[in-house]
């Protein structure tokens, strides 16, 4: 990837001139198009050798065009807040919306490459990252993204003569740290790491464009011409974007018996019964969330079901059990304007949570596969990409310690119609019914072939689905209160042990001993009860 760019290369000062007002212009002019034109974002990524250009490159996009519609982001080693998210947490967040230019200053790429360079993580893990970056950059394209990306290349001796020239420099001099110096020592291994890594991540629709970094006026023009012919096609190409073949469709079961009609959804369950799996239940999940060890963990709980199935009050059970201070509820609409400005995936990585707190989404990224397939929101192509977008997405949260539960809650089609109707009797109910669930009533069996396509497909090892008997309310409340606490207990169990405060009234737990559970007794509370502490932190 770098013969051409260790020649040298250089334009002299007189064409520079004459070419940098006309290109500026015109850069100027694609900036204020694609702001009209507001069909798609562009993300330049900026990456490469250190002393190569970099930083002068994003100031002099800055200068030639309008800063206010660019967003330029860099990413340096992650903050706290970000430590404890999932890793591409902070750059989903930084995301340019439809119509803005946004720049990244070092990305995805950067971490993994510094760790193989310096011996951190081995192949296998290297190959694990570039697969995950060809999925995530694969996934933005197929959003609309335009996404460039520029890599900054210096020879080893072009290298050294520019951070000396750079270190001898006193408006320059900061420039070069102790960082620079160490990363030059291990120039042919950067070499050797980077090579296959550009050629690996390096697609039709995402190409690497190795920019020569020696001569600053070469750069500039190489970085700038490519960018304007880039926005300039993309513009002008005003026909929709071809769709792919369609696919062959997907197989329904011959017998009609499914994932959905195979469920027992009349399960008996008593009221006094009710009242004393709530408590128990309730009970355990308040003391698990208090083990020390959960400072380490944090929780996404899904929330699918049929129309009227009961998940907002089953969410209630399980906020029930929680300090309020340490979850968030997260209900999910029809995408705002500044979320359809974004890839479908944007708005939920934005709300995902910290360590040691919960976030339960009442419908969540499975909209995508459900009423987008089903009311045409999507194209086909879009949705069927979708099943494996989301099992990525949930992939990398199971790997960051994310206690992912998902559910789906089924009513029959006449216990649906019996709440209907009673919530549109009842007054205080009545703002639970609308002519839209009349209407999704209306489609029940492309809904159910939905699910069903969304269960067998998104249902994994590591983030599988739990079908709730949703009939009998009382029923469906204990099973998600159930599994949710079981969910947390076994990765409390898996979790090392903890010293530190186990939550935020101040009180030290033990090691991690008690499979979870908090083995002091406190007075007056009885067995499961679920206590909340009104202490402050």
């Amino acid at each position: 990837m770098f013969e051409s760019a260790n020649l040298q290369h250089a334009v002299p000062k007189a064409a520079y001139q004459r070419e940098q007002a006309t290109l500026r212009a015109a850069l100027l002019n694609a900036q204020y198009d694609l702001k009209l034109d507001g069909r798609f974002p562009v993300l330049i990524l900026i990456a490469g050798v250190e002393g190569a250009g970099k930083g002068e490159t994003v100031n002099l996009l800055n200068e030639w065009m309008d800063p206010r519609h660019i967003q330029t982001s860099a990413f340096g080693p992650p903050s706290d807040e970000e430590v404890e998210r999932p890793a591409h947490w902070r750059y989903w967040r930084a995301l340019p919306p439809k119509g803005r230019i946004g720049i990244f200053f070092g990305a995805w790429h950067t971490q993994p490459i510094v760790q193989r360079v310096m011996g951190q993580i081995d192949e296998g893990a290297f190959s694990g990252a570039i697969a995950e970056i060809q999925r995530l950059e694969q996934m933005l394209c197929d959003e609309g993204v335009l996404l460039l990306k520029y890599w900054f290349h210096l020879s080893k001796e072009q290298q050294k003569k520019r951070l000396k020239a750079l270190e001898a420099d006193p408006k320059s001099r900061w420039r070069v740290t102790d960082i620079e110096w160490e990363y030059f020592k291990h120039y042919d291994r950067f070499v050797e790491v980077c090579d296959p890594f550009l050629h690996q991540t390096s697609t039709a629709q995402a190409p690497w464009i190795v920019v020569p970094g020696a001569d600053p006026r070469f750069r500039a023009l190489t970085v700038g011409r490519h960018l304007l012919a880039a926005m300039r096609e993309r513009l002008d190409a005003k026909a929709a974007k071809p769709l792919p073949r369609p696919a062959p469709p997907l197989p329904a079961p011959g017998d009609r018996v499914n994932v959905l009609s195979a469920l027992q959804l009349d399960q008996r369950l008593t009221r006094a019964r009710y009242a004393q799996e709530l408590e128990k239940w309730q009970g355990r999940l308040n003391l698990a969330v208090r083990d020390a060890r959960f400072k380490g963990l944090s929780v996404v709980a899904v929330f699918e079901g049929n129309d009227g199935a009961g998940k907002g009050s089953a969410i209630r059970r399980v906020t029930g059990a929680l300090d309020a201070r340490h979850y968030a509820t997260v209900p999910v609409a029809a995408p705002t304007e500044e979320e359809r400005a974004q890839p479908y995936l944007w708005r939920f990585w934005r709300q995902l949570p910290r360590r040691g707190r919960f976030a339960l989404f009442d419908r969540s990224w499975y909209g995508r596969v459900l009423v987008e397939r089903i009311e045409g929101y999507c194209a086909e192509a879009d949705w069927r990409r979708a099943y494996g977008e989301i099992n990525d997405f949930e992939h990398s949260l199971v790997q960051h310690r994310v206690v992912l539960v998902k559910f789906w809650l089924a009513v029959s089609k006449d216990e649906q119609y019996r709440r209907f109707k009673q919530r549109e009797t009842v007054e205080f109910k009545r703002f639970k019914i609308t002519a839209e669930d009349w209407r999704n009533r209306e489609k029940w069996d492309a809904y159910e072939a939905a699910v069903c396509d969304m269960v067998d497909r998104t249902s994994t090892a590591t983030a599988p689905w739990t079908l709730v008997e949703a009939n009998n309310k009382y029923h469906a409340r204990i099973k998600v209160l159930r599994t949710l606490c079981e969910a947390v207990e076994a990765a409390l169990e898996a979790a090392p042990p903890a010293t530190g405060p186990a939550d935020g009234d101040g009180r030290r737990k033990g090691k991690g001993k008690g499979k979870g559970k908090d083995k002091r007794k406190d007075k007056g509370q009885g067995k499961g009860t679920a206590r909340r502490d009104a202490r402050k932190p």
